[in-house]
């Protein structure tokens, strides 16, 4: 019986276990799993819950609190005998024990302004979340065209080598019979080296565009994944005419970090508040009751603790602050500073959103006239390809003729999908800059 080598079987089992690895990823799974996976989008969802808790804090301040201590002592030593008129030596065993509660009744509006401070600080928490997740919805999106962009650069690569080794193979059969000259075959050798290096370059690059996606993605590097690749129909890219102006007021609308940083401001008034609020008296009620037992007393501790030795109180008191060591004068310029830095923080943004709008809407408008330009390059250039191939078959035109319009016509079509790409990537980076950029819109096109 013959013997099937150990290696042959586990060639057998390794393949079919190798192909059911491969992950199938659509752009919308690709997506969720972003925004499941995102670390900084945990990190603001972790922000916003911290908010919350400040919030929570803010609120509780409002009520009274209640603390609770008990203490037991014994001593040992010389105590005075009533009985004995004297100095005696004897233990002393002692217990106490009390409850208070305190409540603020007024300190200058700061509780209230904490409430409203800690109030501004959660929504502004929000509102950078919003942001984080229309980042991690662009960041995957155009990572994700990007594989889609290299996927068909390389599949052109690979339809220029089958037409190198085509055309090599037409040569071959035309220099043996003697209708060419042996120059023709090594030019075709040369061009579909040149073909098959080019094809090399753009897997290597597919790759790394692939390897970037993984990384964004968290997904396991050590897996085969799949990037489905719909087809963009160049039919429905349509340029919409938009206006500068509007867009920006779209945008001062639409962005969260803008919001955000209103939001910020609020705070900053805030807590400027809280430390004007200081000069101000704090005003307070108390209230405690309290016991005690000592065994040198001739009553059982029964009598004593929950009887004979209860004490009641209730109080008022009221903290004036009449010298701070001009503390609070410097808390109040420290958080005038903070106010109007944080008033900076805002127009510098909304000069940076101006800045990304004005800057995708001229990228917009440059790819719209880029998409014409090269649909009308890559018409003329396949004509000419095709002319030429006619025109070599019947011996009317050289093969360097013939090379050159096959190279205008592989950088045609590298032009046409590029711009095609591109336009698509620009419409969802216009979209994240005027903060309207969600799932549906980025699967639009697509």
């Amino acid at each position: 019986m013959r013997i099937i080598p150990y290696f042959v079987l586990l060639l057998l089992f390794y393949v079919p276990v190798s192909q059911a690895q491969v992950q199938s990823l659509s752009l919308e799974e690709a997506i969720r799993i972003g925004l499941e996976n995102s670390i900084d989008l945990e990190r603001a969802r972790h922000n916003v819950e911290r908010a919350k808790i400040s919030q929570n804090d803010a609120e509780m301040d409002f009520l009274p609190n209640l603390n609770s201590n008990i203490s037991g002592s014994r001593g040992l030593g010389r105590q005075f005998d009533q009985e004995a008129l004297g100095f005696v030596n004897q233990s002393v065993t002692s217990l106490s024990s009390n409850i208070q509660s305190n409540v603020t009744l007024f300190n200058g509006f700061r509780n209230i302004n904490a409430l409203r401070q800690s109030r501004a600080g959660v929504e502004s928490s929000e509102e950078r979340y919003q942001r984080s997740r229309e980042r991690v919805i662009f960041e995957v999106s155009s990572a994700y065209l990007q594989v889609l962009l290299n996927q068909n650069l390389l599949q052109i690569t690979k339809d220029n080598v089958e037409t190198a080794q085509k055309q090599l193979q037409q040569v071959e059969a035309q220099v043996e019979v003697g209708m060419r000259p042996v120059v023709d075959l090594f030019n075709q050798q040369a061009a579909l080296a040149n073909a098959e290096l080019q094809a090399i370059r753009s897997e290597n690059t597919l790759n790394i565009s692939i390897t970037n996606l993984i990384g964004i993605l968290r997904l396991d590097p050590l897996s085969d994944y799949d990037f489905v690749s719909p087809d963009i129909d160049a039919e429905s890219i349509t340029p919409q005419n938009i206006d500068l102006a509007t867009l920006v007021d779209q945008a001062m609308q639409n962005r969260s970090d803008l919001r955000a940083t209103e939001l910020d401001i609020a705070m900053q008034r805030y807590n400027l508040e809280i430390a004007r609020g200081a000069r101000y008296p704090t005003l307070s009620a108390n209230a405690s009751v309290s016991t005690s037992y000592r065994d040198t007393n001739p009553f059982d501790f029964s009598d004593q603790f929950w009887d004979q030795n209860i004490n009641r109180g209730v109080g008022m008191s009221l903290s004036i602050p009449i010298f701070t060591r001009f503390s609070i004068r410097n808390n109040i310029q420290r958080q005038q500073l903070a106010y109007k830095d944080a008033k900076l923080d805002l127009d510098a943004l909304k000069i940076g959103v101006f800045q990304e709008v004005r800057q995708a809407y001229n990228d917009y408008i440059g790819l719209s006239k880029e998409l014409e330009a090269t649909s009308a390059a890559f018409r003329a250039a396949e004509r000419a390809f095709e002319t030429e191939q006619e025109r070599y078959n019947v011996g009317s035109a050289t093969l360097i003729e013939l090379t050159e319009a096959n190279n205008r016509f592989v950088q045609a079509q590298t032009d046409k999908i590029i711009a095609e790409y591109q336009f698509v990537f620009q419409e969802k980076l216009l979209e994240f800059y005027l903060g309207r950029l969600t799932e549906e819109i980025a699967l639009q096109n697509l």
